[in-house]
């Protein structure tokens, strides 16, 4: 497909046949099981100052927190107890990043039996590559937006240039490399997003995020409207048809709009789900956007996310 007809597809009165077509994809190449990732958002420190994320540095409202590597470590451990086969470390672009630091809580996540996805922003090769030999299988980073002019009015401190380049970084070592994008941020068109989706593709993701916009009252886009799920679910389909064996989770900010919407996404492609299992109080105080959040109970989740799934029809992994 190309952008034109992607962005005609993206505005049919009628998308349910195009749903029906991405579901079929996914049975036949990833099945009727549902990956749950455990995520540990071990810090919300970060020096950038993108304009739509509520931890950018300029919000001075945020309390910020750098777990230590013994409190990963257990909080790992009680997710793998849980049922978890893989560990999603994330965080904000922290200044005082240690590779090496980093590095041997893979290494630890890894000997406990468990695959790991880092998230962590943009690293140097020399960063990523030292990461990769300690045992991190995935990196997602998000483009965000493959509208260049439009990154560089929401990231006064990047360039779409320099996050593509640390993409096929990213691919070039070996990870399975995952990108996304956000729907509904200001300036946006089906045309944008047709070409988000086409970059997904030219980036090899073998994962993609997809979710809709929510604004943060602490930002400059905090007075903005949150993105569309029905236009959510929708790049997720295309998502799926351009990139048949891609695992496409239901992202977080889907559910926070509304969880009916997160149970139909799983109906349209996606394939796997992403599960907070950071402790409290840190888990509020990542807060990228406004959500209402539960208190912490990683095996009680994990037995309630399963039993949501299996009532879809679907497995969970």
């Amino acid at each position: 497909m190309e952008k034109k007809e992607l962005a005609q597809l993206l505005a049919l009165d009628d998308f349910s046949p195009v749903y029906e077509k991405a579901d079929a994809v996914r049975r036949e190449n990833v099945g009727d099981e549902v990956h749950i990732r455990a995520i540990i958002e071990f810090s919300n420190i970060c020096g950038r100052k993108c304009r739509y994320c509520g931890l950018n540095s300029t919000n001075k409202s945020v309390i910020r927190y750098r777990m230590s590597p013994e409190e990963i470590l257990d909080t790992a451990r009680q997710a793998i107890d849980a049922g978890y086969r893989t560990i999603v470390l994330q965080s904000g672009e922290d200044p005082c990043f240690h590779k090496e630091s980093l590095g041997q809580v893979v290494k630890e996540i890894k000997k406990a039996g468990a695959a790991v996805t880092l998230s962590c922003g943009e690293l140097t090769f020399e960063e990523l590559e030292y990461l990769r030999d300690c045992g991190a299988d995935r990196y997602l980073l998000k483009h965000e937006t493959a509208d260049p002019e439009l990154y560089k009015q929401l990231h006064p401190c990047g360039t779409l240039e320099e996050r593509v380049t640390c993409l096929e970084n990213i691919y070039r070592l070996g990870y399975e490399t995952g990108s996304g994008f956000m729907i509904g941020l200001p300036g946006q068109t089906l045309e944008t997003i047709a070409d988000d989706l086409l970059l997904l593709q030219k980036l090899h993701c073998a994962m993609a995020g997809i979710g809709p916009f929510i604004p943060h009252p602490d930002t400059p886009l905090g007075k903005e409207k949150e993105g569309s799920p029905e236009l959510t679910k929708r790049a997720v389909a295309l998502a799926r048809l351009l990139l048949p064996k891609a695992n496409l989770p239901v992202t977080t900010s889907l559910g926070v709009i509304n969880q009916k919407e997160k149970e139909n996404a799983f109906a349209c492609g996606a394939n796997v789900i992403m599960k907070k299992v950071t402790p409290d109080p840190y888990k509020e105080a990542y807060e990228i956007y406004p959500a209402k959040l539960e208190k912490t109970d990683i095996k009680k989740d994990r037995k309630l996310l399963e039993e949501q799934i299996r009532g879809l029809g679907r497995i969970p992994l």
